[in-house]
């Protein structure tokens, strides 16, 4: 089929891509011509493992094509997807929806013959109403159907989680819509993915609730971390422990310094201010973002706290910046929030991510950026790991402590045994692991 993707973003970028590998006739389409020279040339504009050559071996086959012509790749598409960026707007938290009406008008005086719309970015319900109203308005001659087709991708695993999704979710009562997308996702359809039809805002609806769902869940165990520092217990064999139970799975559980990236913040938030305008008010959700905002910060002063409660004049080495591995995406991560608290306690950061430094100096003021995690850590005065690569994982100990200077480690991601980080010298802080805290005397009362 003739695929036509308005956006080539993370979304839309990795969803043309794989529907290029699957056959498919693909053209992404964006109105940046910077962008669509990277692209052309064989230059991702992200890094997503695997992507790259996922892009050139479907571009040399001439199944994925990047254009800035929005008009002529609608005309010829069986099928077009909305991936345009809907980023919490200024002031309010409300989804800025502006990129997605605008692909509507642009989409409804282009299109020729039936064509099915699908709204793959992440909406609000009852987006879908208006994309359909939108191109009425514009073209009321128009053969169309709107679908919801939400996506599910991971960043740092996003081709797996499309080639092998957990389900497939399709909002549409049309029936030849429904066609249509089954022949999209045929490929799918035989390795047997689970695929879910139902009525357009139910759909939109899944993608909020489910990222609110996993939100909760990693806020929760932090919030048990906190409690295992203070009582002395162990948040990892808690979350195990909890784990094993399969209402409740072991993804998710893993504590840390609070989620960042492009999903969980602004889509916790829309879904906050759309119950909010429906008058249903989503309490846990709200409670959710609050927590959230505040760990952040609460992980900056762990860290004053872990260099003898000041770090004016220190230096902190910053060991990953993006807000999780395998992405160089750096919206609403955790270690903004942190090197901002402790350049206002008036440390001094050097920092090293093996691939957010580029995003990352955009945001970032004051920072000295290192070329290795050693470098980060010479004469610092702590290092704080934020970030789970990989690369961090199995740093050499004693090469650490001879270049700082004084050996302290803060480990936001937990990757690291205390016991082995303490007999190579060092003074060690973990999340949720019971040495950070006191222990309850649970026996003088019970013994009166």
């Amino acid at each position: 089929m003739k695929v036509t993707m308005i956006g080539a973003g993370y979304v839309g970028l990795v969803s043309g891509a794989c529907f290029a590998d699957f056959g498919h006739e693909v053209i992404c389409v964006d109105h940046d011509p910077a962008k669509l020279d990277a692209l052309n040339s064989g230059r991702m504009p992200i890094y997503e493992p695997g992507l790259d050559a996922l892009v050139a071996g479907n571009s040399r086959q001439g199944r994925l094509v990047f254009s800035g012509d929005l008009a002529s790749a609608v005309a010829s598409a069986d099928v077009v997807f909305i991936a345009v960026g809907t980023p919490s707007r200024r002031g309010d938290g409300y989804a800025d929806l502006s990129y997605v009406e605008q692909a509507a008008r642009e989409i409804a005086r282009s299109m020729d013959g039936f064509t099915v719309v699908v709204t793959k970015s992440t909406v609000p319900v009852g987006t879908g109403d208006d994309v359909e109203r939108i191109i009425r308005a514009e073209n009321p001659e128009a053969d169309f159907a709107v679908v919801s087709n939400p996506e599910f991708l991971r960043e740092g695993s996003a081709i797996d989680d499309f080639k092998r999704p957990d389900r497939i979710v399709i909002g549409t009562t049309d029936e030849r819509a429904r066609k249509v997308m089954q022949e999209i996702y045929r490929p799918l359809f035989l390795n047997a993915a689970p695929v879910l039809f139902t009525e357009r805002r139910t759909a939109e609806l899944t993608k909020y609730a489910g990222n609110a769902f996993l939100a909760m869940k990693v806020t929760f165990i932090n919030e048990i971390a906190d409690l295992c520092e203070r009582v002395g217990a162990n948040v990892q064999d808690v979350a195990r422990g909890i784990g094993m139970d399969g209402r409740i799975g072991p993804k998710f559980l893993h504590a840390g310094p609070g989620y960042g990236g492009s999903c969980f913040p602004k889509d916790t938030l829309a879904l906050v201010k759309t119950a909010q305008d429906a008058e249903s008010p989503v309490r846990l959700i709200e409670t959710t973002v609050a927590i959230n905002d505040q760990r952040k910060r609460a992980m900056a002063r762990k860290v004053v706290r872990a260099c003898g409660g000041s770090v004016r004049g220190k230096t902190i080495g910053v060991l990953g910046l993006t807000f999780k591995q395998n992405t160089d995406d750096m919206r609403e991560a955790p270690s903004l929030n942190i090197i901002q608290v402790l350049q206002d306690n008036g440390a001094k950061i050097q920092a090293y991510d093996p691939e957010g430094m580029d995003q990352a100096a955009q945001l970032l003021d004051n920072v000295t950026f290192c070329k290795t995690a050693y470098e980060t850590a010479k004469d610092a005065h702590a290092l704080v790991i934020v970030t789970e690569w990989d690369a961090f994982r199995s740093l050499d100990l004693e090469r650490l402590r001879e270049t700082m200077e004084s050996p302290v480690l803060v480990d936001l991601r937990n990757i690291y045994n205390p016991a082995q980080v303490e007999a190579a010298g060092f003074t060690y802080e973990s999340i949720g692991r019971g040495s950070n805290g006191w222990m309850v005397d649970t026996t003088s009362e019970a013994a009166e």
